[in-house]
Formats: structure tokens, C-alpha cells, sequence
């Protein structure tokens, strides 16, 4: 069994990496914007990015930096099938990740301006921002000294596979295939 973790900037593919693990390879999907999305529904709050970033920054104070992320893993675990976690966002998350074994972090990244065309065609319901906001979102979400808020970077920095992804879906899917083969090889 093999659980991977997959963290990156906003719009760099996270989401293209799930779909190729999941069609391509059976593994199943579970996500952390989901997870959150849930528990925005259940507060009967309006599902947006800031509060997407509110009620997860306050459910990890709550319970601990990596509450989320240990809830998915243990769904995980219990479907006993490989797995992948999409969006991984403190680094308390990947910590606790690293321990459990047959885990990998998969980080993905790509040239601002082409995120933002990305996440316009993927129209989401957090999408319909300026460049301005999604520049600002980012910066926002990039670096914090609180282990209960977003630290991109530093996930990305703790990653054991990083992906550069300015091409296509193809490119992105051949590269993620040689990893697979890398991760079976030495599992």
C-alpha cells in the first residue's frame, strides 16, 4: 500500500496529478478541500477561499497541525488500497505523514501566470478572483511561523518529488509514471 501526498501552488495541478493517479493507476482520492468544504456546509457558511483558509486554520488550532490530514490517513489506511492525500499544506501535516511510512510527498509548481489561466478554465468555485487576489492568496498561504497555518513553501521544500509544470498534461503524466516505477522499484 501507498499513500502519497501531493502539495504545490494554487492552480499548478494538483488536481491533474490526482485524476492520472486515480484513472490511470486505482488510486483512490481523497481530498483535503473536500474535507474542509464539508465542515464550511455543515457551519452553513459561503464556500470561498477565505473561509476555506479560516475553517482549517481553526480546526488545526483545535485539534493539532495535522488534525485533517491524520483524519484522511486513517480513511486511507482503512481502505487498505494505495491512496492518494490532495493538498497538503502545513508542514506538522507532512511531518506526521513521514512517520507512518509508505508515504511519499509528491510537490507540484508552475509559472504564475499560467496557474492563474489554469484555475480561470477550472472555474471553480474559489476561482473567480483577479490576479491581484490570486497573487495576494498565494502570498498568503506561502509561509507562516504558526503550525496551524498554511506553509507552502516549506511543504514544497520537504517534498520527495517535485514537479515542475509549465507543459502539458501529457508532459506532467509522463513524469509522474517514472516516479510510480522509482516508488515500486524500491517499495
Amino acid at each position: 500500500m501507498i499513500i502519497i501526498g501531493i502539495t504545490g501552488t494554487l492552480g499548478a495541478g494538483k488536481g491533474t496529478i490526482v485524476e492520472y493517479l486515480v484513472n490511470e493507476n486505482n488510486f483512490i482520492h481523497f481530498s483535503v478541500r473536500a474535507f474542509i468544504t464539508k465542515e464550511i456546509v455543515a457551519r452553513g457558511m459561503e464556500i470561498n477561499r477565505d473561509n476555506m483558509v479560516v475553517v482549517a486554520n481553526e480546526l488545526r488550532a483545535l485539534h493539532s497541525p495535522a488534525y485533517i490530514v491524520e483524519q484522511l490517513y486513517n480513511q486511507a489506511l482503512a481502505s487498505e488500497k494505495n491512496c492518494i492525500i490532495e493538498s497538503i499544506r502545513t508542514p506538522g501535516e507532512v511531518e506526521l505523514l513521514k512517520q507512518k511510512g509508505d508515504f511519499f510527498l509528491f510537490a507540484v509548481d508552475a509559472k504564475p501566470e499560467i496557474r492563474y489561466q489554469r484555475i480561470k478554465l477550472r472555474g471553480s468555485e474559489t476561482d473567480f478572483i483577479s490576479y491581484e487576489v490570486f497573487l495576494e492568496n498565494e502570498k498568503r498561504e506561502m509561509n507562516s511561523d504558526n503550525p496551524n497555518k498554511q506553509n507552502l513553501k516549506k511543504c514544497i521544500a520537504m517534498a520527495d518529488y517535485f514537479f515542475e509544470n509549465n507543459g502539458g498534461i501529457s508532459e506532467l503524466q509522463s513524469k509522474i509514471m517514472l516516479v510510480l516505477k522509482k516508488i515500486e522499484k524500491h517499495g
